[in-house]
């Protein structure tokens, strides 16, 4: 699990949008294409275990239209300022409310997009839940489970453009990082770092 900053909560819209990746940049796609390779050639526990020194996300938010791009990991460390803006951006867009998402979810996406050797954002279908926004949902949907781990900030759902979404799933059953939910209809895998499961 990774480290948790505390939870904020605020009602506030986000006034800052960030400009999305440079998809021409070249040096970033050899960068991804070499880390991946190295990935394949070792054990997936292994793999995990070399924490890179710098971590990137890159989001945009299906409901909102907010994009994000961030080194949110670097020199060894987690960036308070930069997590602050991912919390920002994956909060319940229903309610306002913020929580900090757990960076054990980030680094899970950050791997999982080096593994599947793309530059594009994600795109988040949701974050974090509020207990009222889920509660909402259980009455509308039986897959909405009571004790989400969305409601903890452990858990996003996400697609990535251009990449299949069936494929992004059996990327993420290989890292055995957690519980991983594919959702074919409305196109999304659920990611979590709660116990290893899959649906």
């Amino acid at each position: 699990m990774g480290i948790m900053p505390p939870p904020v909560r605020s009602h506030g819209l986000v006034t800052t949008i960030l400009s999305p990746l440079n998809h021409a940049a070249p040096s970033r796609r050899h960068f991804l294409r070499g880390a991946a390779a190295a990935l394949v050639l070792l054990p997936f526990g292994a793999a995990w275990a070399r924490v890179p020194a710098r971590r990137s996300l890159s989001f945009v938010h299906t409901h909102t239209g907010e994009r994000l791009s961030t080194v949110y990991f670097q020199d060894g460390q987690y960036q308070a300022g930069q997590l602050d803006r991912i919390n920002q951006l994956l909060r319940d867009f229903r309610t306002g409310d913020i929580h900090a998402i757990d960076t054990g979810v980030l680094d899970i996406l950050a791997d999982l997009r080096v593994l599947a050797d793309r530059d594009e954002p994600y795109e988040v279908i949701s974050g974090y839940r509020s207990p009222q926004t889920n509660a909402a949902l259980r009455r509308h949907s039986s897959g909405v489970a009571e004790h989400s781990l969305h409601l903890q900030g452990r858990a996003i759902d996400v697609r990535l453009p251009g990449f299949p979404t069936r494929k992004l799933r059996e990327l993420a059953l290989q890292m055995s990082r957690g519980g991983v939910g594919f959702y074919p209809q409305p196109d999304f895998v659920h990611l979590d770092n709660g116990r290893v499961r899959y649906w």
